[in-house]
């Protein structure tokens, strides 16, 4: 009899994985990870489950692998990898000195989301609530400030008391709900209706808290926008909060994808990757529309619910007691737009949703959207966004 071949069974790649599970945005950077090694893989995983705080764990020192993919809070954790001499991907972004290449989330993108989903309901009067001194809410901060001087409108932004602003930003988080009365403070003295923009979904239900406990209606008086998406806490933040979407999914498949190359022996990219969000989970606190013209809130409210039925100006013009120049008029005063961008945009706005959110094909999506022909609406989505329908619901996946 012919003697068997002898079968070697290829060695897997040991990966570390330091990312915390205590939060949505990590829990969904492991997810983008683990479908990467369902088709890519296998890979033996070192895991265990852990806070943005908790010290690097105790294993690591001793740990013989291939690679690393963390979310680097800290020098002590920094020197621990530096020491183990493997490839690494970094997922924080907080040290800018490290060797690693970095994956992230676009705070541009972020920012643009956010300010066109408050500029898009008429709000004159903007805020931001962070923790200063944390790096990603300084950055989100900057950014909206700059972006809301572009439209002309002023960004008020909350400062702590001094003393909190050299915090690591997960004791921020914690001591912010100390400082509840100092925030609830500042808020009454904003003028209103305001749009507050929150570093991130922790800041945001604090806000809504402190909201609550100081009368100030929300969404009416003060809009409540987050960042993060995290559906627990959004959910039970009261009102339920509204929140930019990250990718996380998609930045953990790359941060994945990119370690199997390092481990190949492939050169680091350079500079950072920036992965765009997905765009903006709206819940109550931000349904509403500032606009103090009652003609032009009825003529919004009128577009939001028969844009996708393929309404045209003049239907809305036959709805109010008003001329369609008075209208057009009046909407460029309001929303520095025109009723038919208005129209073009909450169609937009639900072609990204069906084509994000199910496998309806091309046709029927145009036609949800209000469109005679899909060849027209993917013109005018490409117009829009930047892309095409097929490559946003690819990206969307």
């Amino acid at each position: 009899m012919p003697r068997a071949r002898a079968f070697r069974t290829p060695s897997r790649p040991r990966v570390a994985l330091l990312i915390e599970s205590s939060r949505a945005y990590g829990r969904g950077l492991l997810q983008g990870i683990a479908r990467y090694i369902r088709t890519h893989g296998p890979w033996s995983v070192s895991f265990q489950e852990r806070r943005a705080s908790d010290p690097p764990p105790a294993w690591l020192t001793q740990w013989r692998g291939d690679g690393i993919i963390a979310r680097v809070e800290d020098r002590a954790l920094a020197k621990v990898i530096a020491r183990l001499k493997v490839p690494a991907v970094d997922l924080r972004g907080l040290l800018r000195d490290l060797p690693h290449p970095l994956i992230e989330t676009d705070d541009r993108l972020v920012v643009d989301a956010a300010a066109e989903h408050l500029l898009s309901r008429g709000f004159r009067h903007f805020a931001f609530c962070g923790f200063p001194g944390a790096n990603y809410s300084d950055v989100r901060s900057e950014l909206f400030t700059a972006r809301l001087h572009r439209e002309g409108a002023p960004c008020h932004v909350y400062q702590p008391p001094r003393r909190l602003r050299s915090e690591a930003s997960f004791k921020q988080e914690q001591q912010g709900l100390e400082l509840e009365g100092d925030v609830g403070r500042w808020i009454r003295s904003l003028p209103k209706p305001l749009a507050l923009l929150a570093c991130n979904d922790i800041r945001g239900q604090q806000v809504l808290n402190v909201c609550r406990q100081h009368d100030i209606a929300v969404p009416e008086q003060v809009s409540v926008l987050g960042v993060d998406n995290d559906t627990v806490l959004c959910e039970l933040s009261d009102p339920p909060l509204s929140s930019v979407i990250p990718d996380t999914d998609r930045i953990g498949f790359e941060a994945a994808a990119l370690l199997d190359r390092l481990m190949r022996g492939e050169a680091a990219p350079a500079g950072t990757t920036y992965i765009p969000p997905l765009g903006v989970a709206t819940r109550r606190s931000t349904e509403v529309l500032a606009v103090s013209d009652r003609h032009v809130a009825t003529a919004i409210q009128f577009i939001r619910d028969n844009a996708c039925a393929g309404i045209s100006v003049a239907d809305v013009v036959a709805s109010l007691p008003l001329s369609r120049s008075a209208l057009e008029r009046r909407f460029d005063a309001h929303l520095g737009r025109a009723p038919k961008a208005e129209i073009l945009r909450v169609q937009i706005e639900r072609a990204k949703q069906l084509l994000a959110e199910s496998d309806l094909p091309l046709k029927t999506v145009a036609e949800r959207c209000g469109f005679t022909h899909p060849e027209y609406l993917s013109v005018i989505f490409k117009k829009k966004t930047g892309t095409t329908p097929g490559r946003f619901r690819a990206k969307a996946r």
